[in-house]
């Protein structure tokens, strides 16, 4: 019996490409609420495999839809296969990171970035600290990424010595870092926005200052609040020498080891790709551990005099497997774990999955109807941004990427916002407002997948306390209500 001949896309209906994302947000919901909450055993963490398969079940739902349409199984791999191809970098630096960031702590760099923090800094103080400098590196850098591998792992491991919760130091790190990302005319996302809008780079940040300093404003001052709150649990005199002194005990502290985090940040400042810069930061980063901590290295490579054979072994260990170097402090010992680039690999499987979803949710139309049914929805100003915000929303949670959530909208939304007499610099701010920062508060998105084990915590951990990514949609929001700020098109850009 001959086959039917597929055809080509036909198109979905809405209920039937929400149909692979209700499947997928319930199995999610009762992963994390129920199956894996922490309420028998407190290691329990569902990104370390089972949200990964059930990103595969709702990639085969979506399938199952597609087929139902007619789309052909090869139009779906080849999808997946692209959207592979577009994150093959993140899987890259991903590995990169967990490599510097081992290698940064057996040299001695970011325990003696810990080493001076604890006594510089106080918990009142170091929250609106860390937003400060994380905002700063990536204005300069461009990379909410880099930002977070570099300064971020240190700003944790302050926090921590200082007795404060890794989740609240995350969300000022993200905050932080998002910020300069946003603003930055360096980052590839405050590009593309408003290319795909019909706008130019510097009109557009020019624009995004009106929401953007507000949201940095609120956020600054909610830190500053935590901060003040903060006071009774911090760490006194006598707990930071304790700390200093386990420190010099185990690690020889100097500026000079401060040489390599700064020709890291000068190289990605001088626009030197990111991958590039990690990997050089990374032998530094081995070769300032032979120089400075033998003993160490030593020690991880399992010997009692080093040579050049032992000295490669353990830098090669403490790169690419797990590591743990022995504190006389029980808190310094988990600051001073490493996992190297294994311990990279299940965030590299949950993107992995994540594409694998967005790619045949791709395939099949699904995307592309959604946004059309909210694109549908907007008869009013305030309603077409309501719809772009939900389209972004909505790509993020199902694509999995910040780059399709600011390239789909932008694309779907560009005639709507010229139709109704908007500026293309109102739809760009949008997608930037919402595509950009919400990326991170996804556990499965790219973006919160890398966030979360760069940073050592979990999504849902430093979602409340990272106000800057989701209060910026909001405050977009506001001001479409409000008609604050809204840009119209002249009749000059009309014509």
């Amino acid at each position: 019996m001959a086959f039917r001949k597929l055809r080509e896309n036909a198109e979905l209906t809405l209920w039937e490409a929400l149909i692979p994302v209700i499947v997928l947000v319930a199995l999610l919901a009762y992963n994390v609420l129920f199956a894996y909450n922490g309420k028998v055993n407190p290691d329990d963490d569902p990104l370390n495999g089972s949200n990964q398969f059930l990103l595969l079940i709702g990639a085969a739902v979506a399938a199952i839809v597609g087929f139902y349409n007619h789309v052909d199984y090869d139009k779906m791999i080849e999808k997946v296969g692209l959207n592979l191809k577009d994150t093959s970098e993140a899987i890259l630096i991903l590995l990169m990171v967990g490599a510097l960031s081992s290698t940064w702590i057996l040299s001695g760099i970011i325990p003696t970035i810990i080493y001076g923090g604890i006594q510089l800094l106080n918990p009142v103080i170091f929250l609106p600290i860390a937003l400060i400098i994380c905002s700063i590196v990536s204005l300069f850098t461009g990379s909410s990424w880099s930002t977070s591998a570099t300064v971020g792992i240190a700003m944790i491991g302050i926090g921590s010595s200082l007795g404060i919760s890794p989740a609240i130091v995350a969300g000022a790190v993200i905050s932080g870092a998002y910020f300069g990302d946003k603003m930055s005319p360096l980052s590839d996302t405050t590009n593309l926005a408003p290319a795909m809008a019909g706008t130019t780079l510097f009109a557009h940040i020019n624009y995004m200052k009106y929401t953007t300093f507000p949201t940095y404003t609120i956020t600054l001052i909610f830190f500053i609040i935590l901060g003040l709150n903060q006071n009774a649990n911090g760490v006194g005199g006598d707990e930071i020498k304790q700390l200093t002194d386990a420190i010099d005990a185990k690690y020889f502290v100097s500026p000079l080891l401060m040489i390599v985090p700064v020709l890291v940040i000068v190289m990605i400042v001088r626009k030197t790709k990111p991958l590039i810069a990690l990997l050089a930061g990374t032998l530094l980063g081995g070769l300032f551990s032979v120089i400075f901590q033998p003993s160490l290295v030593a020690e991880v490579a399992k010997v009692s005099n080093l040579d050049f054979h032992s000295a490669y072994k353990g830098v090669m260990e403490n790169m690419v497997t797990d590591t743990s170097i022995e504190m006389n402090n029980e808190k310094l010992n988990s600051l001073f774990g490493t996992g190297g680039m294994k311990g990279m690999l299940s965030t590299i499987w949950l993107i992995i999955c994540a594409m694998v979803f967005g790619g045949v949710m791709d395939a099949i139309g699904a995307l592309a109807r959604i946004s059309k049914a909210l694109l549908s929805m907007a008869h009013s100003i305030f309603g077409l941004f309501s719809s772009t915000v939900a389209s972004c929303l909505t790509m993020n949670l199902t694509a999995s990427d910040q780059y399709i959530a600011i390239v789909v909208p932008g694309k779907m939304f560009a005639q709507a916002y010229k139709d109704k007499g908007l500026d293309p610099v109102n739809l760009s701010r949008t997608l930037e407002d919402t595509g950009t920062v919400t990326s991170a508060l996804i556990p499965w998105n790219t973006c919160g997948a890398y966030q979360s084990k760069v940073l050592g915590v979990g999504a849902e951990h430093y979602f409340i306390y990272a106000m800057f990514n989701w209060l910026s949609p909001i405050m977009t929001l506001i001001f479409a209500y409000f008609r604050i700020k809204i840009k119209y098109l002249t009749e000059e850009k009309k014509a």
